[in-house]
């Protein structure tokens, strides 16, 4: 009977304890994403990149003039020079968390957007978010986005 008691107990503490390092993990994953956001609000190209790996995948899905559904890539450092160049108006990016799945080190995180240049509504989308962890923490490798002027749901 003690044994029982033990080995459940055992089993117990193997369960909560992965629960809280998967916590620990959306926690972590979260606070990747909020500091591109913030960075962005700022202003600041390097809080933005200290989120990224080396290699990046940038992209977001849209349509062409007739309508039809493409992928269009764009260059990360770009992005990054565009935020760190003074800008009038705050880059505001409003996220709600949607989905985020994990398996082992990669995650995938899903967050439906609206972004306002200053207190002015620009666009709407989605973010899909790709992360592996790495010695560093989570980083973003790969983002694809959304984006139009209405049919908006989230952020």
């Amino acid at each position: 009977m003690k044994m029982k008691i033990i080995i459940g107990a055992l089993f117990g503490l193997f369960i909560f304890g992965g629960s809280l390092r998967a916590q620990d993990d959306v926690q972590a994953i979260k606070d990747a994403v909020m500091t591109m956001f913030d960075g962005m609000r700022a202003g600041d190209s390097a809080m933005v990149h200290s989120v990224f790996s080396d290699e990046i995948v940038f992209q977001r899905v849209q349509e062409n003039r007739e309508g039809k559904a493409r992928v269009v890539s764009s260059d990360f450092s770009s992005f990054l020079k565009s935020v760190g160049t003074p800008h009038d108006k705050v880059w505001d990016e409003r996220i709600e968390f949607g989905t985020i799945e994990i398996d082992g080190k990669m995650a995938s995180v899903w967050t439906p957007f609206k972004f306002y240049l200053g207190d002015q509504f620009s666009h709407c989308g989605v973010n899909v978010f790709k992360l592996y962890k790495s010695e560093d923490g989570w980083k973003i490798f790969h983002l694809v986005d959304t984006g139009r002027k209405d049919n908006c749901v989230g952020g």
